[in-house]
């Protein structure tokens, strides 16, 4: 299903993705030579974008699956491009991999044309190698002679594909007689058989192109694969090895791969932690270009992006999510063997709209007057409850457990409950951050507005799947909820303040009960409020000393709470479930913005 979805996918892309035997490469450096094997200029097309030196696209032959990423034997050059170290022979062991680049060239054309420019191209790679005069005067021409380019094309392996002198406006790669010979690179072993995806007659494909585009760990190979096999290791059936253990025909392998390559290089990918999401369209469709902004990074495009989801069906413009189009969602990621599928999601667009809808209604929370934006995306939720580190203060998602990314973007596609420990995460975050400082040295927001919605959106889709009997959690303040930890968390949000105005204000005490007691509170409220309750009355005290009006409302407000069903010398309860834990933190966030 993935693979035919992907197949059907450049079919409809066909006249703008590569042909077959032909892909998308960026290109650092053109090399032009003339019929006798001389360098009439060195020409660079790689431009700086911020710190890094980005080529240009360029459609280069793709003669199999190095295509991408070479391995380490240094024998698998490409067709008319490649490397410096295979097109030049600079860097480690590049005179033997010079050496695979020019037999490589002389073998796909012998006897095939009589192009000036390959005969050209030949001379000049022998004269490259064999003489050192040759060799400085190349490198010492204009557009590489200067120092950067030269340390990117030497010690960085910029890529190379070259020019004919007589051919100002064409590539040697991309000349008419050269091109009809450019083909798929031919198996050692053909064998002919029906197609899993086309159902078709065809050649099968012993090896499938690799993917670039996919995050990478410790441990995962340099190429990676979709589909792959390894040989003697158990996975073989009726003496068959690679990929003939699962036939899929030379075109629709090329097919496959090529789409879902544009789709790691495109728009349509989204990347969180160690998975990469890509997504699509059987037909082009506004949602295509809507999910990215609704998930990925924050910005206006995401606001927007929500608005015109939740208001398009007002607006009597439902055809752009209900017009019965299936959309694809596929996680992907790596693994020491080959690319890991994390899920496969199928739905209309409709259906995905209506369950992007009901995550983003899932965390509507009131919020602090200086969130003005309310925009919360897949990474800044993730980041949010993921521990710290020394590059990143607010969160390294690489840190979170490895499956959680790819299990929280199921959830959210598929209308289901969040991974649990994706709660674990946010408690164990406001836990460790419960005596935060500021670089003033007042404290610092441990509660904050991304770890309410997320908590909020968990504890409302888990009981809407798995206790729907109770109530939603609303998203303000509510007075008449008697749930045992929601009703503590408002406890020790009132008698937070209560220390606070006593003390002159917010701004006039530098620790609260919160950095003592918070943690502690929400897990284990029996051994811990009734000391804060009995230290409130000093406090109170005081306020009523010095400020009667004020302390007759938060005397009131006390009140309120604790004679809501619960006694506060024996109702503090030994321990609370991890749920309670989460209405515990609702209850305590709410009653401090309803008190603000």
């Amino acid at each position: 299903m993935i693979l035919q979805a992907l197949y059907q996918y450049y079919e409809r892309e066909k006249n703008r993705l590569p042909k077959e035997g032909w892909g998308i490469k960026e290109i650092d450096f053109v090399v032009v030579v003339d019929a006798e094997g001389n360098c009439q200029a060195f020409d660079p097309l790689v431009e700086k974008k911020g710190k890094a030196w980005v080529g240009q696209p360029v459609t280069m032959p793709a003669i199999g699956p190095q295509f991408l990423k070479h391995d380490n034997s240094g024998k698998d050059a490409n067709l008319l491009w490649d490397n410096a170290a295979f097109t030049l022979g600079l860097g480690k062991n590049g005179r033997k991999k010079a050496r695979y680049f020019r037999t490589l060239l002389r073998d796909w054309f012998r006897g095939k044309t009589s192009d000036p420019s390959i005969l050209g191209l030949r001379r000049f790679l022998v004269r490259f190698a064999r003489y050192r005069q040759f060799h400085e005067q190349v490198l010492a021409l204009p557009g590489i002679r200067e120092a950067e380019m030269r340390k990117l094309l030497e010690e960085k392996g910029g890529t190379i594909t070259f020019r004919f002198s007589e051919d100002a406006e064409t590539l040697i790669a991309h000349r008419p007689d050269v091109r009809k010979h450019v083909g798929l690179e031919a198996d050692l072993t053909s064998t002919s058989g029906i197609c899993l995806i086309t159902g078709a007659q065809d050649t099968i494909a012993r090896l499938h192109n690799s993917l670039e585009g996919i995050a990478d760990k410790p441990g995962s190979p340099a190429r990676k694969y979709l589909v792959s096999f390894q040989e003697n290791q158990g996975l073989d059936s009726y003496g068959k090895v690679k990929g003939f253990n699962a036939p899929i025909g030379k075109r629709a392998a090329f097919a496959y791969s090529t789409a879902l390559n544009h789709l790691l290089s495109s728009d349509q990918r989204l990347r969180v932690g160690d998975a990469t999401t890509v997504f699509w369209a059987a037909q082009p469709n506004r949602m295509e270009s809507l999910l990215y902004q609704l998930l990925g990074e924050d910005s206006d495009q995401g606001s927007l992006a929500i608005k015109e989801l939740f208001e398009a069906p007002k607006a009597g413009a439902p055809a752009i999510y209900d017009d019965g189009t299936r959309f694809y969602v596929l996680g992907l990621s790596p693994n020491a063997a080959r690319v890991s599928v994390r899920f496969w999601h199928v739905a209309t667009v409709g259906e995905l709209a209506g369950h992007i809808r009901q995550h983003f209604k899932d965390l509507e929370i009131v919020r602090p007057q200086y969130v003005t934006n309310p925009f919360l995306s897949l990474k800044t939720l993730l980041s949010t409850v993921a521990p710290p580190s020394a590059q990143r203060r607010d969160g390294d998602i690489d840190s979170l457990p490895p499956k959680l990314a790819g299990d929280f973007m199921h959830a959210i596609l598929n209308g289901l409950p969040y991974p649990q420990p994706l709660l674990q995460a946010a408690l164990s975050r406001i836990r460790a951050e419960q005596a935060k400082k500021r670089d003033n040295g007042k404290p610092a927001e441990h509660v904050t507005y991304a770890r309410a919605a997320l908590i909020k959106a968990w504890l409302n889709r888990h009981n809407r799947n798995h206790h729907p009997q109770e109530r939603e959690i609303d998203m303000a303040l509510d007075e008449s909820c008697t749930n045992i930890g929601y009703r503590l968390g408002r406890l020790f949000a009132a008698l937070e303040r209560i220390q606070q105005d006593a003390a002159g204000g917010p701004d006039k005490v530098n620790t609260t009960i919160r950095d003592s007691y918070f943690g502690s509170a929400m897990s284990t409220p029996g051994a811990v409020f009734p000391t804060i309750v009995r230290r409130n009355q000093h406090h109170i005290a005081k306020l009523r000393k010095e400020k009667p009006g004020l302390s007759v409302i938060r005397d009131k407000l006390m009140q309120a709470i604790l004679n809501e069903g619960m006694d506060c010398d024996v109702c503090f309860p030994a321990m609370l479930s991890l749920p309670d834990q989460g209405r515990f933190v609702l209850g305590y966030y709410q009653q401090r913005q309803a008190i603000f």
